[in-house]
């Protein structure tokens, strides 16, 4: 997260001017970044979690921001889907996100850092035991 830096946009100084807070820009890059598909989840923090525990989601998670004399950098940690081709929707993901947040807030980021963090398996089908041996009960009646 940047440190207490607001972003100040070019606007028109006759109605005075645009501030956006660092979290509404980790939240757009949370949102983007987790609407690809392959993705599976982004990583949490154990706040993120019992937030997510509590009803509330929280879409700024797994994302980092880093201002410097470059620019703005960011750091997204992701988990993606067993069988994805990794670097196809890990660059799908720095475009989404480079798009949404200069569409969004007219903020151009210099870098678009993915760190795979895992690939996750998909689960296997439960066995509906019913279905796979027969219902018992009918048979003996």
């Amino acid at each position: 997260m940047v440190d207490e830096k607001n972003f100040v946009l070019d606007a028109n100084q006759e109605l005075g001017e645009i501030v956006i807070a660092p979290e509404v820009i980790e939240v757009i890059i949370g949102i983007a970044a987790s609407k690809v598909d392959g993705v599976y989840r982004m990583q949490s923090t154990f706040a993120n979690n019992v937030t997510e525990l509590l009803g509330r989601s929280a879409y700024g998670k797994g994302v980092r921001l880093e201002m410097d004399d470059t620019g703005i950098k960011v750091d997204i940690y992701t988990y993606m889907k067993y069988g994805v081709s990794v670097p196809k929707v890990a660059m799908e993901m720095q475009k989404r996100v480079k798009e949404q947040v200069l569409f969004m807030t007219d903020v151009n980021l210099s870098e678009v850092n993915i760190h795979v963090m895992a690939v996750v398996p998909e689960k296997p089908e439960q066995l509906d035991l019913e279905e796979l041996f027969g219902n018992d009960e009918e048979e003996n009646e």
